[in-house]
């Protein structure tokens, strides 16, 4: 405002009419304040929206908060659900534990007894077999020394070293068939001495036992010295000492009929192939005497009443010479310490096998299964 507007007037002037208007000078204040009150009124409204659209803002923020609070609590329900549960499962887990637990406890139980059962049972079973083993020992050993004897006897009693020999084979395949180790070295024993026997035999024994037999079948088809021949002073085969013995006292002559030439022709190969089964005897015997003395009977016998011009004959003559090259060995073979040892070994065997006395057994007490 202006300094006239200030002043105090010097008389008093009559109030202005309401319809007259106001004067022009007086537009410009009033305007100015309309605007300012406009421009309050706008900061005003600007104010307001401001703080509206804060609290809007706040609002919305405390909905949304809410919202995610309950579904926070919604959830934090449906975590307690699930724990209520789980802490029921687990409390039947752990009753299916404690369950498990006494199976198992049960198990082992049945387990461990079953153990003991088992032990028990192979502790049987292994008596049972060592008794088992112990028969079959028992009926090896009785055959080794059965065989044994038998082979010591046959030698003894007849000389038959070959016979002992496959004897003794069969003792050491048995002996071997042994579990039992104390009889190991008995085996080296019964073969020395089966090797002894073997070494008795003379090596071409079989070849001469084979040459004895083709002449003894030969002497049949052997032809005979003619009946005019004479015979020689100097003879001494055994059909001169038969004729010169019955010649004192029956005389024979021939006639057409020969009856008597084929007896005696018979006679004289029966003689021979005696003589050739008395040598094979000597030879399996081992008596080289008797071998000798069979087969120079036999040579005097086919040179006496055979015909010395036939090469059968000669052929004949030559094989007992040769035959009589291999003389049979009568150097005794020892036999039996195999067997003594067999026996002495049994007997220790059976004393370490033996059952302790009944008195030594401490007695156990009562209720206590044995």
């Amino acid at each position: 405002m202006n300094e006239q507007d200030t002043k105090p007037s010097p008389s008093p002037v009559a109030a202005p009419r309401a319809d007259r208007p106001l004067p022009i000078r007086d537009a410009a204040p009033r305007g100015g304040s309309i605007a300012l009150a406009l421009l309050l009124a706008l900061l005003a409204l600007l104010a307001v929206g401001y703080v509206g659209w804060r609290q809007w803002q706040q609002r919305v923020g405390i909905n949304a908060t809410v919202a995610n609070s309950k579904n926070l609590l919604d959830r934090v329900d449906a975590l307690e659900k699930r724990l209520d549960g789980l802490k029921g499962g687990s409390a039947s887990l752990i009753q299916r534990l404690d369950a498990s637990d006494q199976l198992d406890r049960g198990l082992q139980a049945a387990q461990q007894a079953q153990g003991d059962r088992l032990r028990q049972l192979e502790e049987a079973v292994g008596k049972l077999s060592e008794n088992t083993l112990s028969a079959h020992d028992t009926a090896l050993l009785d055959e080794t020394e059965s065989l044994l004897r038998m082979a010591k006897e046959r030698y003894d009693l007849f000389h038959d070293a070959q016979g002992a020999a496959a004897a003794y084979a069969l003792a050491a395949q048995t002996l071997a068939a042994v579990n039992d180790g104390a009889f190991a070295d008995l085996r080296q024993n019964v073969e020395a001495e089966h090797l002894a026997l073997l070494a008795s035999q003379p090596a071409g024994q079989d070849e001469a036992l084979g040459k004895l037999t083709s002449l003894r079948d030969a002497v049949p088809a052997l032809p005979l010295k003619p009946l005019d021949a004479p015979a020689g002073p100097s003879s001494s085969g055994a059909w001169s000492r038969i004729t010169r013995a019955l010649a004192s006292v029956v005389s024979v002559q021939r006639d057409n009929g020969a009856p008597l030439a084929v007896a005696d022709a018979r006679f004289a190969r029966e003689l021979v192939a005696l003589d050739l089964a008395q040598a094979q005897a000597a030879l399996l015997a081992h008596d080289p005497k008797a071998y000798v003395g069979a087969l120079q009977r036999a040579d005097a016998g086919l040179a006496g009443q055979f015909d010395g011009n036939a090469d059968a004959v000669q052929q004949a003559r030559a094989s007992l010479k040769q035959l009589a090259l291999v003389v049979p060995n009568d150097a005794p073979v020892q036999l039996g310490a195999a067997l003594s040892e067999l026996r002495n070994l049994r007997a220790v065997h059976a004393l370490s096998n033996s059952p302790a006395p009944a008195a030594s057994v401490p007695a156990q007490p009562k209720g206590v299964a044995r």
